[in-house]
């Protein structure tokens, strides 16, 4: 995405109270802590992390969010490194990076991982449909024809205790509210759904256990969109976000989602979305307009809030 515009006006802050306003709200919506037998996996879209120019102590808040899980897929991570570097740099020295080359608006996607508890494997890599399987990817009613991702999904396999699974980074073309545009995004949405479900079937597949996660850019988490629909057309999931919060700081999308196939329903015993943006920086909020105070967040932290889950076995 192109780089947000930077605020002209500063805004000093006590970095240790942000920090506690932060962990305030993190009891309040009921992020539990990290604990050894149950796995919380985490997705947020930094806004235009490496374009941005974020302060020291705007990555430190970030980090604080970051190290409450213990694995994050990270989307709109620039081709400049610069930023989920700094990020890593106020991590403690146990999590771990892998990202993916750029793509599409120059962008990688990223993991972020605790490895004192998670393993990375062998798998890992992008997808991509093949030309010659391009004509598999239709949507009923929808004449557009898919000619490949905006940005290749990004996936990686880990193992937590016996358990093996793989993360697929999702960062769904954006586009306009025009029909095409919203036709291209639900192709996309099908051809993630139509992988995950081909993968379950497969009996030499790595593991069957997928959970595709990021910003797909739904509309409308109801049936009878047409992102949203695809996306669940070939068996994937989504959980009941237990915050009843939308994942932008705007309140009024549900772009971000955590998908997931079937046999990893049993496991989830919670899941929500972190709205830091009502919490952080409350001076800002009751000294500025509500414009001024968005424009603030989406440019020194992002404009999406993260998503999380958390799995038992």
């Amino acid at each position: 995405m192109p780089s947000f515009a930077k605020p002209k006006f500063s805004f000093p802050f006590i970095l240790n109270d942000e920090i506690n306003h932060l962990k305030a709200h993190k009891t309040l919506r009921e992020i539990p802590d990290k604990v050894d037998d149950k796995l919380l996996i985490a997705s947020w879209n930094i806004a235009n992390l490496g374009l941005q120019d974020r302060h020291t102590d705007h990555y430190k808040l970030i980090a604080e969010i970051i190290n409450w899980f213990d694995v994050v897929a990270v989307q709109e991570v620039n081709a400049n490194l610069e930023g989920l570097r700094n990020i890593e740099s106020e991590l403690p020295s146990y999590y771990s990076l892998i990202f993916s080359d750029r793509g599409g608006n120059n962008e990688r996607s990223a993991f972020i991982y605790d490895n004192r508890k998670i393993k990375l494997l062998e798998l890992v890599g992008e997808i991509a449909v093949a030309p010659k399987d391009h004509k598999y990817i239709k949507i009923k009613g929808i004449t557009e024809t898919f000619t490949g991702f905006d940005r290749n999904p990004y996936l990686c396999s880990f193992q937590w205790q016996n358990f093996t699974f793989i993360l697929i980074t999702v960062h769904s073309f954006s586009g306009s509210t025009s029909k095409s545009d919203l036709n291209r995004r639900a192709l996309e949405a099908y051809a993630i759904s139509r992988y995950a479900d081909l993968n379950r079937k497969n009996k030499n597949a790595f593991s069957k256990n997928i959970i595709a996660l990021g910003d797909f850019n739904i509309p409308k988490v109801e049936p009878g969109d047409v992102v949203y629909n695809a996306l669940l057309s070939r068996g994937l999931l989504l959980p009941y976000h237990s915050t009843k919060v939308y994942s932008n700081i705007s309140n009024d999308k549900q772009f971000d989602q955590i998908a997931f196939l079937p046999d990893i329903k049993s496991k989830i015993v919670n899941n929500g979305v972190f709205d830091f943006d009502t919490a952080i920086f409350p001076e800002l909020w009751q000294n500025e307009t509500p414009k001024n105070f968005r424009s603030y967040l989406r440019y020194y932290i992002s404009d999406h809030r993260p998503l999380w889950m958390q799995l038992d076995l």
